[in-house]
């Protein structure tokens, strides 16, 4: 039977999001029902809020969760009711040609609940990246589900299903940072701030975090930058270069996704270097660079979607450092709001005065 909830919801572009009833069908086939516990607030919620994904409101915002799986509908295997869960985007196919190659990172047939979850009124909800869980309880594709050691702390625990996930991953999985490796991370928000704890947890030996908020910085180099720049008051790529014996960094993350910085990440890399894009650009922005420095400079120049993770590898083995004491996922949580602190939250994250506001049952 479905049952009634309370949810976020943005009705239309740049509107106040709005707590309201939202209506949770039990789960169909290769369905859950989870009931969440936390939820972080993510940038990516608020491009929905202000239309910057598409324009199919009224949306279910919230996406970065754990929670306990409720119920599930007719054959699915991969959880059970009970289970403590981190949502993920997503689910891979198992089917695609990318599956098929044994990268299933790269899925190009993920999957989300079929099944809609509605206003009381039957108005249909598009749920943030397939999850919408800004709300007490969702539905989501079973493959969303990810299941963790429940000794993990929910609020920490859901930071995987995205932004610190993305950071983690755009350096270990897409930059492939080594031991010894130098590196640069351009934007110092939750993603750059995780690239950051990733390319120590790889063993890099020197570690440059570069943003124009000097309070950031601060927070980058207690995660474990080696140096900071603040690219306000001198210039990026100088600075990254005269840090690195003048040859530039093994491996650039640019965690911002604008053409100015990115042209940064571009000069800073040293010869045969790596750039990895993980800041997201809006679709109108364009970049100009001289070919002949992108064939003269060699290397790689890569993309990060969702930090190229498998959650079903990557979720449990980071939850088990995370327990270990060896990945701090807490120092990621800037504080914790209810329900109904989400529209504050957004003005909060847009000051940068947090790296995540996570929102708990």
């Amino acid at each position: 039977m479905a049952q009634v909830v309370r949810g976020v919801i943005a009705r239309a572009k740049g509107a106040p999001v709005e707590v309201v009833p939202v209506v949770v069908p039990d789960p169909g086939p290769g369905e859950a029902v989870v009931r969440v516990q936390a939820c972080g607030v993510c940038h990516t919620d608020l491009h929905y809020r202000e239309g910057g994904i598409n324009d199919e409101f009224p949306f279910l915002l919230g996406h970065e969760a754990a929670g306990v799986v409720e119920s599930v509908g007719e054959g699915v295997e991969e959880v059970s009711p009970g289970d403590y869960v981190i949502l993920n985007w997503r689910a891979v196919c198992g089917r695609c040609r990318a599956c098929k190659r044994g990268r299933p990172w790269y899925c190009f047939n993920t999957h989300n609940a079929k099944q809609k979850m509605t206003l009381e009124d039957g108005t249909e909800l598009s749920a943030a990246l397939g999850i919408g869980a800004f709300a007490e309880k969702t539905l989501v594709a079973a493959g969303q589900c990810t299941k963790v050691d429940p000794a993990a702390s929910p609020a920490a625990a859901g930071l995987l299903g995205c932004g610190v996930m993305a950071g983690l991953g755009a350096a270990i999985n897409t930059g492939q940072v080594g031991r010894g490796d130098s590196v640069a991370v351009i934007g110092c928000g939750g993603v750059g701030n995780a690239a950051v704890v990733g390319s120590r947890l790889a063993g890099a030996g020197t570690i440059i975090a570069v943003d124009v908020d000097d309070r950031k910085l601060a927070t980058a180099q207690r995660l474990g930058a080696t140096h900071t720049v603040n690219s306000r008051a001198v210039d990026a790529v100088e600075a990254i270069r005269g840090l690195t014996g003048g040859n530039g960094a093994d491996v650039v993350i640019e965690a911002v996704g604008r053409p100015e910085t990115y042209r940064q990440a571009f000069y800073a890399r040293d010869l045969a270097g790596t750039v990895v894009l993980v800041g997201v650009p809006t679709p109108e922005m364009t970049l100009e660079l001289p070919l002949l420095d992108v064939f003269g400079r060699g290397g790689a120049l890569k993309s990060s979607w969702y930090g190229d993770c498998l959650p079903e590898r990557d979720f449990p083995m980071l939850i088990d450092l995370y327990l270990q004491g060896r990945l701090d996922l807490d120092a990621f949580v800037s504080e914790t709001v209810p329900l109904d602190g989400v529209e504050e939250a957004f003005a909060r994250m847009q000051r940068g005065e947090v790296l995540r506001s996570v929102v708990v049952f």
